[in-house]
């Protein structure tokens, strides 16, 4: 919000410099973001008068003036025509320095000695354009510094608001606050509109279809209007807060709006089919054609001003091309309305417009001030437009708004700030900030708030104001009290830290990738759409569209960083997550967060040296991880499967990982084409395990157990068994014999092709047979292993080499 020292000045008496009201306003927590001198340090740019103007001797487009500074006659060569010998000027003197730091020097133009410069509005910052000079009124006193005799030194204060502070995005809202600050009263402009028309009741219509979105509609009517240029003391304020002038008729509505914060909409009352006003939601697909010349498509949620055939306006935003106030505007319908915050933001940030009005609305505008606002536009626009105003307001305002009660606690607020004030002093602060106040009992407060700040909804609001008005300086500074817990960590987190822990000593980096993927994620990893996982939660408002659902699943996240990692050359990558998915649940409105570790592998086995090996990591590379985490877990009954492999695995190369029958995870190389989808030519391996069943089946750790002190025995068996059988089974059958003599057992020996038939593969087991109570016999333990070769033949149809 941009407010000027000299019309602040208008509204409250205040004799403080510029700089003690930057630093009272930022204490007010209305934060000068930049405080501007206009026409300060520029004294050397006086008024003065041509006594001559000549030809340039050397030069035809040049001409040598004399012109009188109230002190001597000075040469100056000028290159515009626009002026001639009586005129009084703008004179930068030797020494002048004007905007863009344009120092003036005496000089030589073509032979001729130049003794100053004559200034055009725009090299003197007073106009964004100019096509000459500055001509000067004829009673302007030569001699005097410029910018006094125009009456536009001030200081421009910059204030950057909070979005809660919409009652200050005017002048009136900022010399409200200084007021109340400084104990003084708001002086408010005069509000007496001549009505000299018809009755606007038989000229004008209101409805409203929509009251929801529009709760007060209200309207005044003005014809006989001339259109013109502003005066310069009303284009000179908009210039200073930044708007550029177009007519006397759109600048009152620009003026108005940043001087009472309401904004207003001039219509050209003819270009209104049937003379009525329609507030209603547009229609959905409809095309509409905004002042700024582009076609906007709206749809069902928009909420429009329309006539009787046709949208006008976008409500709270911006007009319409086809009602704009132009040259043969004679008749003037003045809008000023109050819409609904949350629908002007919508519809603002769908379309991409961003207006002065829309960034009022959006905030909340004072539904009580829209009559003050429309009073104070009509009245201007008479006066400088020469029009009639109609008699009479249209008024549509179906359901009042009552200002909001609040109760404040005398002790509550001295509690909060640490101050020790009185009732009478917190009612005197109430007071002047305009609140209605009333003690129900001795330092208890209610307090009609008017309805103009539509921030304050609760007590601490009010201590807020108290203590703001009060002055935060005042606020004691004391040390917070508190109190320090430290909490041990949960076996779930420290389970967790230890698998970290485990992976990172394995050579896996962890990564930390977005909760969010795009939604065509699982199609690109091959899950098919009846999948759950396919169905992540959308987010209602995403960073972007690349990133608008809840991952069900963390290999996308993994794959998008494998990417970037190769295509800068990483190509030996070991990556993991451990993180929560996002599992929808069928009549639940938040999903499952299931904690999953996940890693990404790819590349040589072994860093390059001149003394290691060029192997790739293999899918065994990546079981053996899992199977270590698995061991520190201390997780029992584990088997691997191959059956119901998710479709991103390549089939035979992965498998899934089961205690009983509870699904712990899955691993294995991925399929070819998840690789292409993501352009990775290199294999991929990829492990997935669901830590909260890890933990559900985790075994009692038992007691330690003393080593036999007797010698064990070993047998080894090789055998021939299908391709298609998994080794697994031959393991889970030898111990399925539950001997108390049998140990264990470990494959020594893979070997397929040469004199092996296709189908079928060799596989060699050594089998460890012992007691802890004596020393077993030959024949005790060919007894026992020829049990483990029946088992084999019975169970698997094994034969033996």
């Amino acid at each position: 919000m941009i407010v000027t020292y000299n019309w602040l000045k208008e509204f409250v008496d205040c004799d403080l410099p510029a700089a003690e009201l930057s630093h009272l306003l930022t204490m007010l927590g209305l934060e000068v973001e930049r405080m501007e001198e206009v026409g300060g340090g520029m004294d050397d740019v006086v008024v003065a008068q041509v006594v001559e103007k000549n030809q340039h001797p050397n030069a035809d487009k040049l001409s040598l003036c004399k012109v009188d500074n109230g002190k001597e006659i000075l040469d100056v060569v000028c290159g515009a025509q626009n002026f001639k010998a009586g005129d009084k000027v703008a004179l930068a003197q030797i020494g002048a320095t004007l905007p863009g730091d344009f120092k003036i020097k005496r000089s030589k133009i073509r032979g001729e000695e130049s003794c100053g410069m004559l200034c055009s509005e725009k090299e003197l910052a007073l106009s964004a354009e100019s096509s000459g000079i500055m001509i000067l009124p004829e009673d302007f006193k030569i001699g005097t510094p410029l910018f006094d005799a125009l009456g536009t030194k001030d200081v421009i204060f910059e204030i950057g608001l909070t979005p809660n502070r919409a009652d200050c995005l005017s002048v009136v809202g900022v010399a409200r606050e200084i007021a109340a600050k400084l104990g003084t009263k708001v002086h408010y402009p005069g509000l007496e509109v001549n009505e000299t028309g018809a009755p606007i009741g038989g000229i004008a219509s209101v409805e409203i279809l929509a009251p929801e979105l529009c709760p007060r509609y209200t309207a005044r009517h003005i014809t006989g209007c001339t259109l013109a240029e502003s005066p310069a003391w009303l284009a000179n304020r908009l210039m200073a807060a930044g708007i550029r002038s177009i007519n006397n008729i759109v600048d009152v509505t620009n003026y108005v709006l940043l001087e009472y914060g309401h904004p207003l909409h001039a219509f050209d009352f003819k270009l209104l089919a049937g003379g009525k006003i329609v507030v209603a939601a547009a229609g959905e697909g409809e095309k509409f054609g905004t002042l700024d010349g582009q076609e906007r498509e709206l749809t069902a949620n928009d909420l429009t001003i329309r006539d009787g055939e046709k949208a006008v306006a976008l409500a709270g935003i911006m007009g319409g091309g086809n009602s704009e106030i132009g040259e043969g505007t004679t008749e003037v319908l003045l809008e000023s309305a109050y819409f609904n915050p949350s629908a002007i933001r919508k519809t603002s940030k769908r379309l991409g417009i961003h207006t002065e009005s829309s960034h009022r609305f959006e905030r909340g505008a004072d539904i009580a001030g829209l009559t003050r606002a429309l009073d104070r536009a009509a009245q201007l626009i008479a006066e400088l437009s020469g029009g009639k105003v109609a008699k009479g307001v249209i008024d549509v305002y179906p359901a009042p708004v009552e200002p909001r009660v609040i109760g404040a606690r005398l002790a509550r607020i001295n509690a909060v700030s640490g101050l020790s004030l009185t009732a009478a002093e917190v009612e005197e602060i109430f007071k002047r900030l305009e609140f209605e106040v009333t003690q129900a009992e001795p330092g208890v407060f209610r307090v009609k708030v008017p309805l103009f700040r539509v921030d304050l909804e609760r007590e601490i609001d009010l201590v807020e104001e108290v203590v703001r008005m009060n002055g935060f300086e005042k606020v004691p500074a004391t040390l917070p009290q508190a109190s320090v817990f430290s909490d041990l960590p949960s076996d779930a987190q420290r389970l967790a830290a230890k698998v970290k822990d485990l992976l990172v000593a394995h050579g896996l980096n962890e990564v930390i990738n977005y909760s969010f993927v795009a939604p065509s994620s699982c199609e690109k990893i091959l899950l098919p759409q009846e999948d759950p996982r396919s169905n992540g939660m959308v987010l209602l408002n995403p960073i972007s569209d690349e990133l608008s659902v809840m991952r069900t699943t963390m290999l996308p996240g993994l794959l998008e960083t494998a990417v970037k990692n190769i295509s800068f050359r990483t190509l030996n990558l070991r990556i993991f997550e451990m993180r929560r998915i996002y599992l929808p649940v069928e009549g639940e409105e938040l999903p499952r967060e299931p904690l999953y570790v996940s890693a990404l592998l790819t590349g040589r086995r072994d860093l390059e040296g001149w003394n290691q090996g060029k192997d790739e990591i293999d899918f065994f590379d990546v079981k053996g991880i899992a199977e270590n985490i698995l061991g520190e877990l201390n997780v029992g009954g584990v088997n691997f499967s191959t059956d119901e492999l998710d479709p991103y695995y390549h089939p035979g190369k992965a498998c899934r990982i089961l205690s009983g029958k509870k699904v712990l995870g899955s691993l294995g190389e991925l399929h070819p084409t998840v690789q292409e989808n993501y352009g990775i030519s290199t294999p991929l391996y990829y492990l997935e395990l669901n830590f909260e069943a890890l933990l559900s089946c985790r075994k009692k750790q038992g007691a330690a157990q003393v080593p036999s002190r007797f010698p064990s025995t070993f047998r080894d068996i090789a055998m021939l068994l299908p391709r298609e059988l998994p080794v697994a089974d031959v393991i889970s059958c030898v111990n399925g014999t539950k001997a108390p003599e049998l140990e264990g057992v470990e494959i020594f020996d893979l070997y397929m092709g040469g004199n092996i038939a296709a189908h079928e593969k060799s596989v060699a087991v050594r089998v460890r047979y012992g007691s802890k109570e004596r020393t077993l016999t030959d024949d005790e333990v060919t007894r026992l292993h020829q049990r483990v070769i029946d088992a084999l033949q019975k169970k698997l149809n094994v034969s033996f080499r």
